[in-house]
């Protein structure tokens, strides 16, 4: 009996067939599942991440906090505005039984779990601040914090950093890390840390520049200013009727001494001294003046014209360009090369954040130039510059365009690569949104619209009204506020930004 051809002689396996069958069957399945995601685009988008954040929010006439979600954290329940020194961090600042007409009034703070903490402590605030424009912001990471009448420190865990030995303690205007403390009538300073920089003194104190490392102008009790730097050495003597809140790498000091400006160098060395009617200010060896109504730009040290005492007004710029204006017109002049910008703008503003000028035009545009003095975008609207995310973005001819602060062009999903759905425009003029592959998520049908926020939500307008939609393209709030007064139009949940920004915070009405 044959013992069948399965033993002998039967050829072997091709396992070159077999792979090349597996990979096709492979690719074919590939194939499909991708068409698949092509035309079920709507279920693959994911929800952005969001970072928690806390926000105060207005409703029904009480306040109360959301997070980053437009969860409720803290109910709506306080007739005081909620103070949020950090919004990454679950700190909630709530004032109560406040009596206007004696100024008195109670606090206590809040956790995220609604805890009441900090209760060893009559009075708990945030170190306000503002900055030159006055901007409101909060010192971070610490708090004042009162005891029997006495002001203290503490940190953002409770730890106390100061004792409750001052009379008072204020976050020293326009500068971080710069606490003003006053002791029996006194000023002094200590740093976010608890360390003692000046000791009370002083009859006042202020800052030379919004850099605390740059020093501090203190008055003492006879009426003269002086200098003393932040590693608290005396950097100019109080002997001075007035020094100027202006400095050059502590090279230079414009001081007063009877009606007379002059400057002062590190080495006591004088300069400029009853030559002009104001020194204004001082840069690169440089400094701007005033004689007789004009003004001008001289050399400190040889007193050298650089510009000539004649324009209505010098503001410096940036390396050795001055904004410069005459017969109510701007213009830039570099005092180093023959580089100017015609005057003929209606304002110039240096945007030292991103390194650019912003040069007003009588028509409402502006004009972005460069610190070569090259204009880069021309006939614009700056309607953002986000220091953080490193871009602008313009509005030209009824468009928005982004670019990074080289003036490199960059499409949305380049600048928000973090967004699910991104703004679209058809050629009707109405918005939606589509996703990171250009598949259309929201339809058309809004008259305007903005880009998705870092808390997931896109605003949009239709007849009038704002809503939004979520970061799957979802309604989140049907088109319901009019919003004609917000700067910023930005939703969170079912809540928008408020028209004041200076307290920022979200609101329904």
């Amino acid at each position: 009996m044959s013992r069948g051809k399965r033993y002998d002689g039967e050829q072997k396996l091709n396992l070159k067939k077999v792979f090349a069958v597996i990979i096709a069957i492979a690719v074919i399945i590939m194939f499909f599942i991708g068409i698949s995601k092509l035309f079920n685009s709507d279920g693959e988008i994911p929800e952005k991440t969001v970072a928690t954040k806390y926000f105060p929010v207005y409703t029904n006439d009480k306040w109360g906090v959301i997070d980053s979600k437009g969860n409720i954290i803290i109910n709506p329940e306080y007739d005081e505005y909620i103070v949020i020194p950090d919004n990454t961090k679950g700190i909630f600042i709530c004032t109560y039984d406040v009596d206007y007409d004696k100024g008195t009034y109670k606090t206590k703070v809040l956790n995220e779990k609604n805890e009441t903490i900090f209760t060893n402590y009559e009075i708990v605030e945030a170190f306000e601040n503002r900055d030159e424009n006055n901007n409101l912001w909060y010192e971070q990471g610490i708090l004042r914090v009162s005891q029997n009448g006495k002001y203290g420190v503490i940190d953002f865990s409770g730890n106390q950093i100061v004792n409750c030995e001052y009379d008072s303690i204020e976050a020293l205007k326009g500068v971080t890390s710069s606490l003003l403390t006053k002791k029996d009538g006194k000023y002094g300073i200590i740093d976010n840390v608890g360390t003692v920089i000046i000791e009370n003194q002083y009859a006042d104190i202020k800052p030379i520049s919004n850099k605390y490392e740059d020093g501090y102008i203190v008055k003492n009790s006879e009426g003269k200013y002086g200098v003393i730097n932040y590693t608290k050495t005396v950097a100019v003597e109080p002997k001075y009727d007035d020094i100027k809140e202006d400095y050059d790498n502590g090279k230079y000091y414009i001081v007063k001494e009877g009606k007379s400006w002059k400057v002062i160098d590190s080495n006591k060395k004088e300069y400029l001294s009853g030559k002009y009617d104001d020194i204004v200010s001082i840069d690169n060896d440089n400094a701007v003046v005033k004689k007789d109504g004009k003004y001008g730009v001289v050399k400190i040290d040889d007193g050298k014209n650089i510009i000539d005492t004649k324009y209505d007004n010098i503001v410096y710029g940036e390396g050795n360009n001055y904004i410069v204006s005459q017969d109510k017109k701007y213009g830039i002049m570099n005092v180093q090369s023959n580089n100017s910008v015609d005057f003929k703008y209606s304002s110039i503003v240096y945007r030292s954040n991103a390194n650019f000028y912003e040069a007003s035009n009588e028509d409402g545009t502006s004009d972005l130039i460069d610190t070569s003095l090259n204009i880069k975008l021309s006939k614009v609207i700056l309607s953002e510059l986000n220091e953080k995310n490193g871009y602008i973005k313009i509005r030209q001819d009824d468009n928005y365009k982004y670019y990074n602060f080289k003036f490199e062009e960059k499409n949305s999903k380049d600048v928000f690569s973090s967004n699910t759905i991104f703004l679209s425009k058809n050629e009707e003029g109405k918005y939606g949104f589509v996703d990171k592959n250009g598949n259309v998520v929201v339809n058309y049908i809004y008259d305007e619209a903005r880009e998705q926020n870092e808390y997931g939500y896109a605003s949009v307008k239709k007849d009038g009204l704002w809503g939004a939609v979520d970061s799957k393209g979802q309604i989140a709030v049907s088109p319901t506020y009019s919003l004609e007064n917000n700067i910023l139009i930005e939703f969170i949940g079912k809540y928008h930004l408020a028209e004041d920004l200076n307290l920022y915070y979200f609101t329904d009405k």
